[in-house]
């Protein structure tokens, strides 16, 4: 046991969990924990211009590596600026650790300079909200956070920590690995539920995998894949979660649910067993009605917590186990039973689903009006993209046609605001992928609005020297809101047109790279000199002001 600065206490405690970049705004309330970073480069503050910015990157950060990452910030505004991205983390089960420096813990209670109640506010998103009330705890107390964040379902802890807990103070520590104060080891399934898997198997006529984003957690991406050959098991993906099987796959139809596949709703409708491996069933998944679940469908849902499963649609068998220890149990004993692949007659028709979605997206790869249709540009991109590129799409309507477009062969490399629905959040969470996979492509994809709710951390990437492409989709208006507007209000439009700049100008007034695309054929090749460019960079591609997809509510496929 030594003893240690409280400042310095902090820095080693987020070094042993491998953290190696914290995102925030120099405040004064946390100087003592920033000072140690100018000896100690082993530790990487990413001081960015707003710390929404910040909480987004560690979004990013934590999703591309599956490890924790951290925000450092100050009390009152700093703190409360963080909230939206902590939610973003909140509802992606990312692991990020939120600390606040606050105001003198004596003042607390006292409507002190930047005082508010930071523990209340942020338990709503977040998995725990906790003052840091003596020095010597702060070992404990950032362990715990550790803890939470990276136990079961993972997601965000924040920290409020008064300046005098750091200032002048000194910890007794032991620098101990995380494995001595957390868990090492999922929780496997346990091994009647196992049975009774392989006997709702055997009788199933349609067998559907329904993937989520709890496979890529768990690291079982590949098991599912094996699962779905050794049974001949048609696979489709939960919103926003594409990525957990290669796309390129024959048995993988497409993906479910808000703007995703026609062909995978009606596999869906179709199946009379439902095979949920790490997914919630979540609202722009399902809709929480029948349209893609019928009524009568037998659910086995597989999730890492109880909270969820069977809470939306009754489940013939709910498993409360890891995805990876849960397919490493099931693999064996499905073949120690025999338990025979899906009929011919399912697997043809599943099939001819995904030919026809292929065929209807290479279709679209014609489209030449101009100003471009955004169908085009993802028709484009799955064209020239390497398949490690990692994209890290917006909210927005012209973002929303990548849900069924984009194509993904690896996990972690596709990145959305999930049921947040949040704006913004695509350019500075692919500043954080960035950091997280320096060797790969990484690209945001934004509408107008979203681009310019963030835009300021361009500056932040090329003082970082953070080489991503963005592409900007510009149809000078709010999009989503305008559909609805179309398509409910008889297109009586209020609010809904925006102005911008020239994004490529902005770019280059910041010292990244600008483009401008008018034409289709010139899309290939300018994200291929983006990607070369060695620089941040932007796309602006101006996209046909009437092409919106249909609201949500607008249509039951």
């Amino acid at each position: 046991m030594s003893k240690v600065r409280g400042g310095k206490a902090v820095i080693e405690l987020l070094k042993a969990e491998g953290v190696r970049h914290i995102f925030g705004i120099v405040g004064s309330s946390f100087l003592d924990i920033l000072d140690v970073l100018y000896d100690d480069t082993s530790v990487t503050y990413i001081n960015v211009r707003h710390e929404q910015g910040a909480a987004f990157m560690a979004d990013g950060l934590a999703r591309v590596t599956g490890r924790p990452a951290v925000c450092l910030v100050t009390s009152g505004p700093g703190a409360t600026n963080l909230l939206t991205g902590i939610a973003g983390a909140y509802v992606a089960h990312s692991p990020v650790v939120a600390i606040a420096g606050g105001p003198l813990s004596a003042n607390y209670q006292r409507d002190a300079f930047q005082e508010l109640d930071l523990v209340n506010i942020f338990r709503p998103v977040t998995k725990h909200s906790l003052l840091v009330n003596r020095p010597e705890r702060i070992p404990e107390i950032l362990r715990f956070a550790f803890r939470t964040a990276m136990s079961g379902r993972k997601g965000p802890v924040f920290l409020d920590i008064p300046r005098d807990m750091v200032h002048n103070q000194e910890v007794e520590m032991d620098p101990l690995p995380p494995e001595r104060y957390r868990p090492s080891h999922p929780r496997p399934p346990h091994p009647e539920a196992l049975r009774e898997l392989v006997r709702l198997l055997r009788e199933a006529e349609r067998p559907l995998l329904l993937v989520g984003g709890g496979v890529t957690w768990a690291g079982a991406n590949d098991l599912v894949v094996q699962l779905s050959e050794q049974l001949a098991l048609p696979m489709i993906t939960a919103y926003g979660r594409n990525d957990a099987v290669p796309n390129h796959h024959p048995r993988y139809i497409g993906p479910l649910g808000r703007a995703g596949s026609p062909e995978a709703a009606q596999a869906c409708r179709r199946a009379d067993l439902l095979l949920v491996i790490g997914s919630r069933l979540g609202h722009f998944t399902t809709f929480y009605d029948d349209r893609y679940i019928q009524p009568g469908t037998r659910i086995i849902q597989i999730d890492v917590e109880s909270r969820d499963i069977g809470r939306l649609y009754p489940v013939a068998l709910g498993i409360e186990a890891d995805a990876r220890e849960t397919l490493q149990a099931l693999l064996p004993l499905l073949a120690q039973e025999a338990v025979p692949p899906s009929s011919i007659a399912w697997q043809q028709e599943t099939e001819a689903l995904r030919r026809e979605r292929q065929a209807r997206l290479q279709a679209e790869a014609q489209l030449t009006a101009t100003p471009i249709k955004p169908q085009r540009i993802y028709a484009e991109l799955r064209r020239v993209l390497p398949p490690e590129t990692k994209i890290a799409l917006d909210a927005g309507a012209a973002p929303a046609y990548g849900y069924d477009r984009l194509h993904f062969s690896l996990p972690r490399t596709f990145f959305t605001p999930l049921d947040l629905g949040c704006l913004g959040f695509a350019f500075p969470v692919a500043l954080g992928v960035k950091l997280g996979a320096p060797d790969s492509p990484v690209i945001a994809i934004h509408g107008d609005g979203g681009f310019l709710m963030n835009a300021q951390e361009l500056e932040t990437a090329v003082r970082h020297r953070i080489n991503v492409v963005t592409i900007v989709m510009n149809n000078n208006c709010w999009g989503s809101e305008k559909a609805y507007q179309k398509y409910f209000y008889q297109a009586r439009y209020v609010g809904a047109d925006i102005g911008n700049p020239r994004y490529d100008r902005y770019a280059e007034l910041f010292g990244a790279q600008g483009y401008y695309v008018e034409h289709p054929d010139q899309i290939g090749d300018t994200v291929n000199a983006a990607l070369q460019c060695d620089k941040p960079a932007i796309i602006e591609i101006p996209i046909d002001p009437e092409e919106f997809p249909p609201p949500a509510t607008a249509v039951r496929r």
